[in-house]
């Protein structure tokens, strides 16, 4: 019933009977109902009359399935590289597979992205400047998980908006060879399909296997960063194990050799018994166990128990005393050479100088002592094994201790001593404890926790041990380092990881670049030995027989003239070890650039603008890039460091393959079954033993599988995480939610297409005078204020800031306020009104995508081809990033807000009282004040649209039967009820509601009341029932009030 009618109703004189006189629309509405009901009643008969007897069995009718239409898939005939056939329609919703096609090779083709791209050369002068940056180069191993997925959404970000700046903008990409990790695949894929070892093969026969699986594997990565949208310059990609950068590892290590920055030395190294190779810091994992605890180490079919000090005795030479030290390795008890004590300890200062006797060798180990003992930590008297523990080995270089190695390369005992040798490690462990138990040495064994370190790549105990290795010299490098941050010259964002950078810089220790692997750059050193017996050889340990040099030519023409000798008479031998794949990724940001040569790129690009990499990696790589650029080029290697926060699950867990949360980005993009999931934990490396942990972990997190999200929901979702945190918890339903966002932008635009029915094309050119409708101004002005945001946001790295511009613009601006306003204007407006609002809404179109351009390149770009334009570019990735931000009116803003203020009112009464989007009403404004009263009178039709309002009246009194609501202390809104609501049926819901409130605040408040609640309860539990309670209760005044309004009508 129309509302005029309704009103009319209400009011009118009481006939015969007290009820109001029918009009003749009001009968021939119920002439109408009485020959429906009468048709009705025929049908019913009809259908009485054709019902199986009793006892008939009755056919069930056929269940109806909802339709579901299926996603949209790209199937014209387009060459990989042509651009993408747009002569269809736009499919009716968001597809990811249909928009994700085709673009990517089309992009590639057409150079975009080359720094080359619309210019005579790279070094023509550019008044926008540059931006240069490398990837941080992936391992070449399997494929990306999610923190490369992050890397890329935030550098690709980056990129697309210096290019869309106007910017001379390269982005390298490449790959990292991965000495351990890819060697560690290769060599079990070897003995899982061949059952043969590295050793079966030989080293060069190997090298060729990592190669071919190299071949075969290695673009999967490529092609999984293209699916991205990752915007590289695929002609520059560069892996660190091809020939320039080789020749570039080369070059590096015996220019820094030469210039003492490299030597050899014996050191203790962190050593892996099952790689039997040593390994960086960064390849140590640091398990934080609570006491005794038993671990699985590879090679041994028991677990090892570890968590526990376990005390025993020295006894002293020549006498009944003894000494009781304390240790967590006890096997490591063989290699001990001495005894320490703090000098000032009154219990042991008779023993100075004597010496304990070992019970398992002719050893006598001297009472040593040094002031790095704890007096008051146990007896504070201390074992010393030089050779396999890195505090007891400076005690033993400051005492001049000897250091034995008890451990070879596989970890087995080796030395003298009796049945102990040949045992494994921790085999050895336990013999040696029954044994000190038989002679009557043994104390106790304590409860201790402590940090067991772990190999990443083989999961084995590390084992320090004493290895002749090359190294770097990095006090001088660091010195270096620290001062460009301390200056400004390098700038680390955020800033609070200077204090990360200056701790490293001032605990610098030299850097082992030794690798006992085959697979990466072998070191250019050769050990020199003579074929005349006559000269004196050299040991493997003496450095001056060892020549660095960039071939073996040249190594022989280096050592003939130190040692004076014939050329002929010198036998070479390189270094079997490779390099720690560190010391490649060091020299990338000059090697791709093809350094050492003075390559144009590298005069051009050298140093880059950015480097952006997660923060985990801040020293290992990021300073020795700095160590590397300065000492080799002089130089910084790059002006800003951009570090980015981890990525962990829902639930704030480190991404692990146990327990089965590592994604992968692309079964974010495409989506997966959770049995898709699992197949791929059973094709894994995983221990067979910890896949059905996993599968669990995974059926928890994805019950239903992941959902197809795409590409751009993804880079979205990625860059909106982005805040000063160090870590980023990834729930999948988010990325979801920007999935929806997407679709939500489709459907807007091909909504907002449809008022482009002409051949006009349109530019971006428009004056804020221009705008003749009011919302037309406002939603300039909100455009500015997204552009504002967005620039500003990307300048400062300020991710989530820009992508919380482009959503409320898009979905909070644009769709839910300017398109609806819009529907009144191009059904009813003037041709003035519609050629002003065609305009404005095709520069919200063109910019709104641009700004969004660089999260979402794929959804951009399918959207910006079909816009009307007046002066495209060839495509949305080389089109300018907006800036205009001219048409911002603060007062406008200020002015829309409080319409929509009024509004939010509106549509919140209209929801307590259940009314419909499609039951229209009046409201009535009432000011006291002249300001917000004209406001409204100025935006009324607006306000009625977006309020669902058929008619805003001012100046005249409300009838009865309104909802009285309040917008400010000077501005009321009285919503007109009357004959819209059965106010009995609505007071009994709203009555039901509030019961129910009433009921929930009782028993929060007695929940708040309990005396250890403040106590047991969370933090954020406790906030979250005040909020509850907080809530709850304005939401049963709201009741009260809308009920005490119904009962008056």
């Amino acid at each position: 019933m129309p509302e005029a009618e309704q009103q009319n109703d209400a009011n009118a004189p009481a006939g015969a009977g007290g009820e109001p006189p029918k009009t003749a629309k009001q009968l021939e509405k119920e002439r109408l109902k009485a020959e429906k009901l009468a048709k009705l009643q025929a049908k019913l008969d009809k259908k009485a009359a054709a019902a199986p007897a009793a006892g008939e069995k009755k056919e069930k009718p056929e269940k109806r399935t909802k339709e579901v239409k299926e996603a949209a898939v790209y199937t014209a005939q387009t060459a990989p590289g042509e651009k993408k056939d747009l002569s269809g329609a736009l499919p009716d919703a968001y597809s990811p597979r249909y928009v994700e096609a085709q673009w990517y090779s089309w992009w590639e083709k057409e150079g975009f992205f080359t720094p080359e791209y619309g210019r005579a050369s790279i070094d023509a002068p550019n008044p926008n400047g540059k931006f240069v940056m490398i990837i941080p180069p992936p391992n070449v191993t399997g494929s990306l998980h999610l923190g490369h997925a992050l890397t890329n959404a935030i550098e690709d970000a980056i990129t697309r908006y210096h290019r869309m700046k106007g910017r001379t903008t390269l982005w390298v990409p490449g790959c990292d060879h991965a000495g351990i990790a890819t060697q560690v695949v290769v060599e079990k894929l070897l003995w899982r399909d061949e059952k043969l070892s590295r050793h079966d093969l030989g080293r060069e026969k190997f090298i060729e296997r990592i190669w071919d699986w190299r071949r075969e594997k290695g673009g999967r990565i490529y092609e999984q960063l293209k699916s991205l949208g990752s915007s590289y310059d695929w002609s520059r990609v560069a892996f660190t194990m091809d020939p320039k950068l080789c020749r570039a590892v080369t070059e590096a290590f015996v220019r820094l050799h030469e210039e003492g920055s490299i030597y050899r030395s014996s050191r203790l190294v962190n050593w892996s018994c099952t790689l039997r190779s040593a390994i960086s810091d960064i390849e140590v994992d640091k398990v934080e166990i609570p006491g005794r605890t038993f671990l699985s180490i590879p090679g041994y079919e028991d677990k090892v128990e570890f968590g526990v000090l376990i005390k025993f005795a020295y006894k002293v030479e020549g006498s009944d005393e003894e000494i009781i030290v304390a240790t967590t390795r006890i096997e490591t008890m063989l290699g001990d050479t001495a005894v320490a004590v703090h000098p000032q300890d009154d219990r042991y200062k008779h023993l100075h100088g004597k010496f304990v006797v070992h019970p398992f060798s002719t050893r006598r180990l001297p009472i040593v002592c040094d002031e790095f003992v704890d007096m008051a930590f146990g007896t504070g008297a201390v074992k010393i094994t030089p050779a396999h523990d890195p505090n007891d080995y400076e005690v033993g270089k400051r005492c001049n201790l000897p250091f034995i190695t008890i451990f070879n390369d596989d970890g087995y005992i080796i030395g003298d001593y009796g049945e102990f040798t040949g045992m494994k490690r921790f085999e050895c462990r336990k013999k040696i404890l029954e044994k000190l138990k038989a002679l009557n040495l043994y104390r106790e064994t304590l409860n201790n926790p402590m940090v067991v370190p772990i190999c990443s790549r083989s999961k084995d105990v590390v084992e320090p041990l004493i290895k002749p290795q090359w190294y770097v010299s990095c006090s001088d490098m660091a010195a270096s380092a620290t001062e460009a941050v301390r200056s400004g010259e390098l700038k680390i964002i955020p800033e609070h990881h200077t204090k990360t950078w200056y701790h490293w810089m001032d605990g610098i220790r030299d850097w082992c670049v030794s690798r006992q692997l085959w697979w990466g750059h072998r070191i250019p050193a050769y050990h020199v030995s003579f074929t005349d017996p006559s000269l004196q050889a050299g040991s493997n340990d003496d450095e001056q027989y060892w020549i660095v040099a960039r071939s073996e030519a040249e190594a022989l023409t280096k050592a003939a003239e130190r040692f004076g000798v014939d050329a002929s008479k010198i036998v070479l031998k390189q270094d079997e070890d490779v390099l720690d794949t560190w010391f490649s990724s060091g020299i990338f940001p000059f090697s791709v650039f093809g350094w050492p040569d003075q390559t144009k790129d590298l005069q051009t690009f050298y140093p880059t603008s950015l480097l952006e990499t997660g923060h985990d990696i801040l020293f290992f790589w990021v300073a020795r890039m700095v160590f590397f650029g300065q000492k080799l080029l002089g130089k910084l290697p790059f002006k800003e460091v951009y570090l980015h926060p981890m990525v962990r699950d829902a639930h704030g867990r480190k991404m692990s393959k146990s327990l089965g949360n590592v994604i992968d980005p692309m079964d974010v993009i495409r989506g997966i079954t959770l049995e898709g999931l699992h197949a791929q934990l059973v094709g894994s490396n995983l221990d067979p033993r910890e896949i059905e942990k996993a599968k669990a972990g995974q059926k928890q997190d994805y019950p239903q599988g992941i959902p197809e999200c795409g590409s751009d929901a993804l880079r979205f979702a990625l860059c909106a995480y982005i805040t000063q945190a160090r870590d980023i918890n990834l729930d999948i339903n988010r990325v979801l939610g920007y999935r929806f966002f997407c679709n939500k932008l489709w459907n807007a635009t091909k909504f907002a297409l449809l008022y482009f029915t002409g051949s006009e094309k349109f530019d971006t050119e428009l004056r804020a005078s221009a705008a003749i409708n009011q919302m037309d101004a406002w939603i300039l002005s909100r455009l500015a204020a997204a552009i504002e945001a967005c620039n500003t946001g990307f300048e400062s790295y300020d991710f989530a800031a820009a992508t919380s511009a482009c959503y409320a613009f898009w979905l909070y601006d644009l769709c839910d306020v300017y398109l609806e306003c819009l529907k009144p204007i191009f059904q009813s407006g003037s041709e003035e009104q519609q050629t002003a609002a065609r305009r404005t809404l095709y520069v919200c179109l063109d910019y709104g995508l641009r700004l969004l351009s660089p999260f979402m390149p794929f959804i951009t770009e399918e959207l910006y081809q079909r816009l009307p334009r007046a002066n495209p570019a060839p495509s949305i990735c080389v089109a300018s990033y907006p800036s205009n931000t001219s048409w911002r009116s603060t007062k406008i803003e200020s002015d829309v807000e409080f319409v929509q203020k009024a509004a939010r009112i509106i549509r919140s009464a209209r929801s307590d009282y259940n009314l419909p989007n499609k039951v229209k009403t009046e409201v009535y404004i009432v000011c006291t004040d002249s300001v917000p009263s004209e406001i409204l009178k100025r935006y009324a039709s607006d306000l009625a649209t977006i309020s669902y309002c058929s008619n805003v009246v001012f100046d005249s009194p409300a009838p009865q039967g309104c909802a009285i609501l309040t917008v400010t202390g000077q501005c009321e809104v009285h919503l007109l009820l009357k004959g819209l609501v059965e106010a009995d049926k609505e007071i009994a819901k709203l009555q039901k509601k509030s019961d129910q409130l009433v009921q929930t605040v009782g028993k929060l408040t007695q929940a708040i009341q309990a005396a250890d609640y403040a106590t047991k309860v969370p933090a954020e539990v406790q906030e979250a029932n005040e909020t509850k309670l907080s809530e709850s209760r304005a939401e049963i005044e709201r009741i009260a009030a809308a009920i005490e309004t119904l009962k008056l009508m």
